[in-house]
């Protein structure tokens, strides 16, 4: 083994842990993070992803996704632009784009979004909003309104 891959596993990006065994302790994208066996309290705001494999309560605002994990545990209200959902969410759920629940997770609350998905397996308790996000209205001709002069 060269010292290159040594450090990349030392790093947890590379070696000979199965790639399923990586991305399981890779975080989804750049930003916040509650690992397994913790347990947050508080209020998560900002631009950014926040992933939870661990346990939160309080409330996230975000300009993100929000990923819940299979076996992590959130008693919140979130905001953000989507949410997925592996774990247990119990709260109320405003998303722009989407929440998708996957076949581990459950929702207990009010989701209202633009986008709603819930895999075979799934448990949804509460009300669920799907309201697509407003269109543009078609921009005005460019013709100039035509003139009335009165007499």
């Amino acid at each position: 083994m060269s010292s290159f891959s040594a450090v990349l596993r030392f790093l947890g990006l590379g070696g000979d842990a199965p790639p399923a065994e990586r991305r399981a302790r890779e975080p989804v994208a750049p930003g916040g993070l509650v690992g397994v066996g913790l347990e947050m309290k508080g209020e998560v705001s900002g631009e950014g992803d926040f992933q939870v494999l661990g346990k939160f309560e309080g409330e996230i605002m975000l300009t993100g996704t929000v990923h819940v994990e299979e076996g992590a545990e959130v008693d919140a209200n979130i905001n953000a632009t989507a949410i997925v959902i592996g774990g247990v969410v119990r709260g109320n759920l405003s998303a722009a784009t989407r929440v998708e629940i996957l076949p581990t997770g459950t929702l207990t609350g009010t989701l209202k979004s633009g986008s709603f998905t819930a895999a075979e397996g799934a448990t949804v308790k509460g009300e669920v909003w799907v309201e697509p996000t407003p269109r543009p209205a078609p921009a005005l001709a460019e013709h100039p309104p035509s003139s009335v002069t009165a007499r």
